[in-house]
C-alpha cells in the first residue's frame, strides 16, 4: 500500500475563505451550513449528516473530500461508525469483481472505493488495509458457496463440502480471484498472513465436519484429522493451481472414498 494511503491522513488545507472548510482546516472554522468530521464542536445544520450519526443516514447532497472529483455530483449512503451492510455488501462485491477483472495486477484501495461508490476513508474505518477488505470479501463468499453441511452423516458431509470446494473454484469469482490473491501474496507478507487466515477458516470448517464423525464413532478415536484436513486441501491447491487434474464432483467422491474407505456411512 502506497504512502499516501495511510489512514488518518488529513486532505489538503484549503486557503481561507476559498470554498467549503474541512477536516483539515479547523482552525479557520466552518463556513455556514458546511459540515464535515471535523468540525465536531459545529452543529450541524438540520438533515445535515456527520460521521457521529450514521443511524439516520445521508442527506441528500451531503459528500466527504475523498467521494468525487471536483465538479461531480453524486450520492452515497453514509455509513459512519457502525457499518451500513448495504454499503459493506458494494464493498464487498466490488473487491471480488476487481480481482476477477485485475488479471493479476494490484489492486488499490482507491479503485476499490471507487468500484463501490464510497470514499477510501469509509474502507480505512472498516478495514485495516487493501488485504482485509479483499480476505473478507472471498470469505463471505466463501460462506455463501461453502456453507458448513451437518447431516448426521460424515460421508455425505465430507462429500458435500469437498465437493462445493471443487465446484466453487471452477468458476468466477473463485477461480480468478484466488489466482490473484496467491500472486499477491508471494510479495505482500501481510496479505500472505491474511490468506492464510482465510484457508485457516476453511480447514477449521472441514476438521469440525471430521470431528463430529469421530464423535459419532464413524471414524476411529485415533485418526489424525489434521492430516485428513491436510490431505483434502493439499489435493485442492494442487489441482487448482497446476491443473494436471480435474476438480469435479467425481474427485470429490474418489478422495471421500480414500479418506474414509469405501461404504463407511
Amino acid at each position: 500500500m502506497e504512502a499516501n494511503d495511510a489512514p488518518g491522513k488529513s486532505p489538503a488545507r484549503a486557503k481561507d475563505g476559498d470554498g467549503p472548510r474541512t477536516a483539515g482546516n479547523a482552525a479557520t472554522g466552518p463556513a455556514p451550513g458546511d459540515r464535515t468530521a471535523g468540525n465536531a464542536t459545529s452543529e450541524p445544520a438540520p438533515g445535515d449528516r456527520t460521521a457521529g450519526n450514521a443511524a439516520t443516514g445521508q442527506a441528500p447532497g451531503d459528500r466527504t473530500s475523498e467521494d468525487s472529483a471536483p465538479g461531480e455530483v453524486a450520492v452515497r449512503p453514509h455509513t459512519g461508525r457502525r457499518r451500513n451492510e448495504a454499503v459493506r455488501r458494494a464493498i464487498l462485491d466490488a473487491a471480488l469483481r476487481l480481482l476477477v477483472e485485475s488479471k493479476g495486477a494490484p489492486i488499490t484501495v482507491e479503485a476499490v472505493a471507487r468500484a463501490a461508490g464510497v470514499g477510501k476513508q469509509t474502507l480505512y474505518r472498516w478495514w485495516p488495509s487493501k488485504g482485509a477488505v479483499l480476505l473478507d470479501a472471498l470469505t463471505d463468499r466463501a460462506d455463501q458457496d461453502v456453507p458448513p453441511p451437518d447431516t448426521g452423516s460424515l460421508r455425505e458431509d465430507l462429500n458435500t463440502i469437498v465437493a462445493a470446494t471443487f465446484d466453487a473454484a471452477q468458476r468466477a469469482p473463485w477461480a480468478p480471484a484466488l489466482r490473484t490473491l496467491v500472486r499477491e501474496a508471494a510479495a505482500d507478507p501481510h496479505l500472505a498472513e491474511l490468506l492464510r487466515t482465510y484457508t485457516g477458516t476453511r480447514r477449521a470448517l472441514l476438521h469440525d465436519v471430521l470431528d463430529r464423525g469421530r464423535a459419532r464413532g464413524e471414524l476411529p478415536a485415533d485418526r489424525d484429522l489434521d492430516l485428513m484436513v491436510d490431505q483434502v486441501y493439499g489435493l485442492f491447491w494442487y489441482r487448482f493451481l497446476l491443473g494436471h487434474a480435474p476438480l469435479d464432483r467425481t474427485a470429490a467422491e474418489r478422495l471421500t472414498d480414500s479418506l474414509l474407505g469405501p461404504g463407511t456411512t
